[in-house]
């Protein structure tokens, strides 16, 4: 028994099950799922510095509404980007995975007793 490839593992997970983890959290949470780290991390680094930003550009003063829903929809932003691209990439790894083994249960040459 062999050790299953990384498309295999992308394609043996739910999609909607990586979107819904993407979105709720909004911290790249379905690429864990997935087994998907680079993701995760680019996702990671990508919330951190919307708040690290927000942070410094923010200062002492205290944030106005308008600034708030700045720095949500950015999130917001982030997190529909990653729910996106981990059902993307979900869907490639499924269809490749279903054409190798298309063509590896369709046999070149028919095989049996009266060829």
């Amino acid at each position: 028994m062999s050790d299953p490839s990384k498309v295999e593992i992308l394609a043996s997970s739910k999609g909607w099950v990586a979107s819904f983890l993407n979105f709720l959290p909004g911290l790249g949470s379905g690429y864990l799922y997935q087994r998907r780290w680079k993701p995760y991390f680019f996702t990671i680094t990508a919330s951190t510095a919307w708040f690290a930003l927000g942070f410094f550009l923010q200062g002492d003063s205290e944030p106005s509404q308008s600034e708030q829903i700045i720095g949500i929809s950015g999130l917001f932003f982030i997190s529909i980007v990653t729910v996106i691209e981990a059902n993307l990439a979900f869907k490639k790894a499924n269809n490749k995975t279903k054409a190798e083994k298309e063509k590896i249960i369709s046999p070149d040459k028919k095989k049996g007793w009266f060829n």
